[in-house]
């Protein structure tokens, strides 16, 4: 869930950069309309924005129309409030539904036919706790409108209405082919949600919620609970579609430089169909209760997990709306206790060796009452009582001792400039203000006052510059003093995983043994006819409903970005300095890129560790928090980062060990802060205290505790991760620091850091060394022209003082030991499954399909897209009931991967898989499904970018190699795609036969199951615990 970029002390610069914006009314716009009354006319002078408030004269829908002539990317959204009785999940299950066809669009998949055929750059839908939201965005104006209409269609006339099927294939269904076979439940919601119960993190945050919220919509699930989504019947789904998605309970938001009135036309085309009427949804508050509350909840654990606890302490903060003020007090308030590593609460934490990882998120502001929630994971039994002590006696410190000037001046200034900034990446800016607004919007307070923050930031300001006690005050009121609080521990349970299942089974058992054999027969006749209609292909007349777009609509040109070299570096003694003149309202955005080939392969294991260390443990002059306050005071942020590619081979395989790879340290700041800016980024590098063993120790336990997590509900990444390590250098890299292997490997560098410092202190020091140099050093600069020239002598003066090149050899020292080493460290070629307590599987395969120096063609990227939006969205998803089955192809390195995410199947997505290379050789692919596969791609390519991220996106064009040539070429080629490409692709997917391999993360019943089957095909799965190895 996304919501407005938010935060708060002042940018002279940067602010009057923005306070220079016309922001009068423009008189060329019309904005009266027959059929909208006018609520307001409003200015955003933050942003240069204008915007009119309507109400639909016939049927009381609200509409928010803003116009930026500056942003082609258009946003429209309808959200309805859809506060849910039951943890039945209907919510979840009708926004998922409404997207499968409409009275006008009467396909199966509309939402399918945009992603494959649109240039969108935002298409998704949210469902929250009280409303559900269906936003869109695209820079072209006719594929905006197209998608609009789709999207008005789909919400208030969805064809799921009348057809039970869509309800059963992403609601829930019973499943059953053969009278002998056991009942199964299948369904999209139904298998997304069971991921999301198999996560012990989702678990403790759902549990929270429901417990500070006993008495209103909050404490059920509005996503669904697996247990209670196959009590959903199909009459609860239409009346509560019927309930909440009409025009009188939706608000509708327009964003962007298109024709205001058109905005409104098109509207009014839908929502003429409708009358006004009462509709009750708003949502009640939640009284306070008197007394603390404690409560424990069961997760499942691998027997070879250690039986670490989970405990949160949670508060509901407020009984009635907050103001402006208060709630930009709280999220500063926020940023102080858990902002930073360096954050008071955070740190006490961290500190304390109670537990491995903060967690809880800190506040939540999103609903209509606040809540904050903090404590540890990884926690042993005996100490959990003393973190609930810990949370509570430190916030009741803070709220009597206060906060450190330097602190509040560095979380103040960090909120102003990202406020200011505005900088949403490639989220969409207009769905950013729409979400912002909604908070307030959605429970009938003023939408504007959202996302307005001068007024609130001056009032907070002054308040600060009294001397009021301000967020002493809010911790005393809000926190300390008020009994709404939730202690929730997770108790680690070896059994759960199995006693669920057993529960399932036993349940469908049941229901199975209460039919009758004409039930039975009815059951596999209802099974039959929903894949025979999930099959089926739509109607020529019904595919000519949907709205497309032609090659007419496509710029065949390649947008380029500009730069100007400053500094060639062409002796490698120095660095090279690259500019981009762009607009950037006073920022500049800075990249230094450092060359990291030359460390030893065995120290790759430490560069997560190593870039953590440089910027988390303070330096020669500044101590880990006083680092932390500088940065937060003088800049808009600095991190370190790393890049690692393949050069490019300019449309053919790269040679595997032709690799970049680099360590990136970025920031921001206004000009006159760009000094300091770079002084510190030389301090970092220069002085960071690699010989902290303390912050080592608590970087590595938080990390292994993050690692446990993220395999639990990316497993499908972690797969794809696991393949990559079998083939090649960046494979490997990628799995030692971020994949299983390095997770298994935790246990050994925390035992080393523990036990054996002075060595691992030093493998750390002489990274800095092999690192940190002049030679291959690029300096990346975005910004304004003028500005662009300004700060040259101080990038200048930055590089000399870096230490001096050391002299290299034709080959790199990495490199040199990866030849000498490659068969040792590469994984072995075999299939694997890692099995892990969770209801749900990640099964992925795949192989190279494509030698090096063999030419490539970009076609292929569209027929990867193809493939996923098309065939393995059939199959595996609609099919199959898995919230996720797709496919992705590099050209780069020749690789193509299958993956599924949150699926209930295993055995039978391998069978997809395999039958993929078949089923795309015997496709019939007309010319329509070409032009939307290849309009798709084309979208891809041509999403918007912020400034940012276009210096940065030249930036790593330029260091892999990459021309303009290259990407002109790359255009044509997608642009030409046909149907022999199709043929081409379809006959090198065929070589995954002797290529590939398999990693699969799942439950131990569905790897046994696999296998019984596998091991008739000579092809069983190798397994074995996920969690294993020194991870304790």
């Amino acid at each position: 869930m996304s919501k407005i970029v938010k935060a708060g002390h002042s940018n002279s610069a940067l602010s009057s950069v923005v306070e220079s914006v016309d922001v009068s009314v423009r008189n060329q716009y019309e904005y009266l309309h027959p059929s909208y009354e006018v609520v307001e006319k409003f200015t955003i002078p933050e942003y240069g924005l204008e915007g009119i408030y309507y109400n639909h004269k016939k049927t009381g829908a609200q509409v928010i129309s803003i116009i930026s002539p500056d942003d082609n990317n258009k946003v429209f959204g309808i959200t309805f409030r859809t506060p849910p009785a039951d943890s039945t999940g209907v919510p979840h299950v009708l926004e998922h539904s409404v997207l499968c066809g409409s009275r006008k669009f009467p396909v199966k998949e509309p939402f399918v036919d945009l992603l494959k055929g649109s240039l969108q750059n935002f298409l998704n839908a949210f469902t929250y706790p009280d409303r559900t939201c269906y936003p869109v965005a695209s820079t072209n104006t006719k594929d905006f409108y197209n998608l609009v209409h789709v999207y008005l269609d789909a919400v208030l006339h969805p064809r799921a209405l009348q057809d039970p099927k869509v309800l059963q294939q992403e609601g829930w269904h019973y499943e059953l082919e053969d009278p002998s076979e056991p009942l199964t439940f299948k369904g999209v919601v139904y298998n997304e949600m069971k991921g999301v119960y198999s996560s012990p993190d989702s678990l403790l945050g759902r549990a929270t919620q429901q417990a500070l919220f006993p008495s209103n919509t909050y404490g059920v699930d509005s996503g669904g609970d697996p247990l209670k989504i196959p009590d959903l019947s199909f009459e609860q789904f239409k009346a509560f579609h019927a309930s909440y998605y009409h025009p009188s309970n939706s608000r509708v938001f327009f964003y962007g430089n298109d024709d205001p009135i058109k905005r409104l036309d098109l509207l009014d085309e839908y929502l003429a169909d409708f009358d006004k009427q009462t509709v009750s949804s708003a949502v009640s508050f939640q009284p306070k209760f008197a007394d603390p509350k404690r409560l424990e909840v069961g997760f499942p654990i691998d027997p070879a997990a250690p039986p670490k606890h989970m405990l949160t302490v949670s508060w509901l903060l407020n009984e009635k709306a907050l103001d402006s003020k208060e709630m930009l007090a709280l999220g500063v308030l926020d940023y102080l206790l858990l902002g930073t590593s360096s954050s008071s609460v955070r740190k006490i934490l961290t500190e304390s060796q109670l537990g491995e990882s903060v967690t809880g998120g800190g506040l939540s502001d999103e609903l209509l009452q606040s809540t904050f929630s903090v404590g540890l994971k990884g926690v042993k039994a005996e100490d959990v009582s003393k973190v609930e002590e810990l949370v509570l006696s430190t916030m009741t410190k803070l709220s009597e001792e206060g906060f450190e000037t330097d602190a509040i001046q560095a979380a103040m200034n960090t909120f102003e400039f990202r406020l200011r900034e505005f900088n949403t990446g490639s989220f969409p800016r207009g769905l950013s203000l729409m979400l912002g607004m909604m908070n307030n919007w959605i429970y009938d307070k003023n939408p504007v006052e959202g996302v307005l923050f001068e007024a609130p930031l001056k009032a907070l300001k002054e308040d600060i510059a009294s001397g009021k006690p301000v967020f002493q005050d809010l911790l005393k009121k809000y926190v300390v003093s008020n009994q709404h609080r939730v202690t929730v521990e997770m108790k680690p349970d070896l059994t759960l995983e199995d006693k669920q299942r057993q529960e399932e089974e036993s349940r469908l058992a049941k229901v199975k043994e209460s039919m009758t054999e004409q039930q039975v027969l009815d059951t596999i006749k209802l099974t039959k006819e929903l894949k025979e209609a999930q099959q089926a292909e739509d109607s020529p007349e019904a595919k000519a409903t949907l709205p497309k777009l032609g090659l007419e609509d496509i710029d065949p040109i390649s947008k380029e970005i500009p730069y100007e070299i400053v500094a060639a570096n062409e002796d490698n003694k120095s660095a090279k300095i690259i500019t981009h003149p762009l607009q950037t309202s006073g920022i500049l955005y800075a990249d230094v890129a450092f060359d990291y080939s030359d460390i030893d392969l065995d120290d790759l294991e430490l560069l997560p560790l190593f870039s953590r260390m440089l910027m988390e443990t303070g330096t020669a002059t500044y101590d880990q928090t006083a680092l932390s306050r500088r940065i937060g005071a003088n800049t808009g942020g600095i991190g370190i980062s790393y890049h690692n590619d393949l050069k490019s081979a300019s449309g053919k395989v790269a040679n595997s060990d032709d690799v970049l790879l680099f360590l990136m340290m970025r920031g921001k700041a206004v000009t006159d802060n760009v000094p300091i800016m770079f002084d510190i980024f030389l301090d970092i590098l220069q002085n960071a205290k690699l010989d902290n063993q303390k912050r080592a120790v608590e970087m590595l336990k938080e990390s292994k505790a993050r690692k446990e997590a993220s395999v639990l509900s990316s497993g499908h990444t972690f797969g794809a991760t696991r393949l990559a390590g079998r083939s090649s250098l960046l494979g490997h890299l990628n799995e030692v620091t971020g994949g299983l292997t390095s997770l298994r490997e935790a246990g050994r560098l925390l035992e080393s850091a523990e036990s054996d410092w002075p060595a691992l202190s030093a493998r750390l020091e002489k990274l800095r060394q092999a690192i940190v140099k002049k030679g291959k050093v690029v300096v990346n600069l975005t910004g304004d022209q003028k500005m662009l020239q300004t700060v040259l002598p101080t990038v200048d003066k930055f590089v000399q003082n870096l230490p001096a090149a050391a002299e290299g050899g034709a080959k790199s020292k990495l490199l040199a030991q990866w030849d000498a080493q490659r068969l040792q460290k590469l994984l072995p070629m075999r299939d694997e499954a890692f099995t892990m307590p969770s209801q749900v599987n990640y099964v992925v395969m795949g192989g190279p399909i494509y030698n090096p120096g063999e030419p490539v063609k970009a076609s292929t990227s569209v027929i990867a897209r193809y493939l996923s939006t098309g065939y393995l969205w059939d199959q595996v998803r609609v099919v199959g009931g898995a919230y996720g089955g797709f496919a992705r192809f590099s050209e780069n390195t020749g690789r193509f991967v299958f993956l599924s995410y949150r699926d209930p199947n295993l055995l039978n997505t391998l069978n997809v898989y395999e039958s993929t290379a078949e089923a795309l050789s015997h496709a019939e692919v007309s010319k329509e499904d070409i032009l939307q596969a290849l309009i798709g791609a084309v979208g891809d390519l041509d999403s918007p970018m912020s400034p940012d991220q276009k210096g940065f996106t030249s930036l790593i064009q330029l260091l892999n190699g990459e021309t303009a040539a290259d990407r002109q070429r790359k255009r044509d080629e997608i642009l030409a795609t046909s149907v022999q490409d199709f043929q081409d692709f379809a006959e090198r997917l065929k070589k995954l036969k002797d290529t590939s391999s398999v990693a699969v993360f799942g439950s131990q019943q569905a790897v046994e199951a696999a296998n019984k089957e596998l091991k008739e095909r000579n092809k069983q799965l190798a397994v074995e615990p996920a969690f294993i190895g020194k991870t304790v």
